[in-house]
């Protein structure tokens, strides 16, 4: 089996009261969904972050994941963090990475 198909959603919720983390306070959240599919065998990941993971994971990370073996989630990892050397592997890139990773567990 070969992953086929990784689509990739932003949504932002909107939280019941502001929150905050005694350095920030906000009121909605912004979770990224991944799903990686192959044949009929669907895997899910998310990540807390701004929508632009999103973009990361569609743009520089979906070329690496297609057509590989979901079982191979190492070679994956390191395959990403390869087509992202440009572009930094820390913050947004690591959180869109990770959601991916997820997806293919």
């Amino acid at each position: 089996m070969k992953v086929d198909r990784l689509d990739v959603t932003a949504y932002t919720v909107p939280t019941d009261a502001p929150e905050a983390d005694g350095t920030l306070a906000w009121n909605e959240t912004t979770v990224v969904v991944v799903e990686a599919r192959g044949g009929r065998t669907t895997g899910l990941g998310w990540t807390y972050a701004p929508a632009d993971a999103g973009s990361v994971v569609h743009d520089l990370l979906r070329g690496e994941v297609l057509g590989r073996s979901p079982l191979d989630v190492a070679g994956a990892n390191e395959a990403m963090s390869r087509a992202v050397r440009n572009a930094g592997r820390p913050g947004l890139v690591a959180c869109a990475i990770s959601a991916v990773d997820l997806a293919l567990w």
